[in-house]
């Protein structure tokens, strides 16, 4: 008895639906796959992990990261416009030198341009005392980089007589490694620049 032929249309009826059957599910799976990969990237991306004490994962936000950021930059701010400009004839080379540590060069050529006016030998000669009296910094990102806005008040003691300035400055903020005690916020001032000195009184 003959084996009966199967149609031949029939047969490549069958074989065409098995390979879209195969391409369809072969798109859908890469879609898929995709839109595991660009998830799972938004939220590498909205997060940091950090190793608790007993070795768990902590999920950090990065809109906490900015806020620590934040609070760390304006620390940072405070301490170097304190020990740059709160000086006096016993701390100044102390004080200047910790300072040195939280900026780049841009503070270390001030810091010799001030030296080379003769800033610091009119401050041992006469005994003066510059005392920061408070200091407002703002700060501002653009496309990941920081910059700042510090306006510090400070009073000139000459004795019998005290001046009282107020002092704008500007730069940047980058990011670097912690440098415990020198440079505990792991931060750097870069572009730094005195943009207006302005006398607000005299006292008697």
């Amino acid at each position: 008895m003959k084996t009966p032929y199967k149609n031949i249309y029939n047969v490549l009826k069958l074989n065409r639906f098995v390979v879209l059957a195969v391409v369809v599910c072969a798109l859908l799976s890469s879609t898929f796959s995709v839109w595991m990969v660009f998830n799972t990237n938004q939220k590498a991306l909205d997060s940091a992990f950090a190793i608790n004490t007993d070795g768990s994962i902590i999920p950090l936000k990065l809109v906490t990261q900015k806020e620590n950021f934040r609070v760390e930059a304006l620390a940072h701010l405070d301490l170097f416009h304190n020990y740059f400009y709160n000086i006096d004839a016993s701390n100044y080379e102390r004080n200047l030198e910790k300072a040195l540590w939280l900026g780049n060069s841009s503070v270390d050529n001030l810091y010799r341009q001030k030296k080379a006016d003769g800033v610091y030998n009119r401050l041992l000669q006469y005994s003066l005392v510059q005392k920061v009296l408070s200091i407002d910094s703002r700060i501002n990102e653009n496309n990941g980089s920081y910059s700042f806005t510090t306006t510090t008040i400070f009073e000139i003691n000459r004795g019998s007589i005290i001046d009282t300035y107020e002092l704008v400055s500007t730069g940047n903020l980058i990011m670097v490694d912690r440098n415990f005690p020198n440079n505990p916020h792991g931060l750097l001032i870069t572009n730094y620049f005195e943009n207006t000195l302005k006398k607000l009184n005299d006292e008697s």
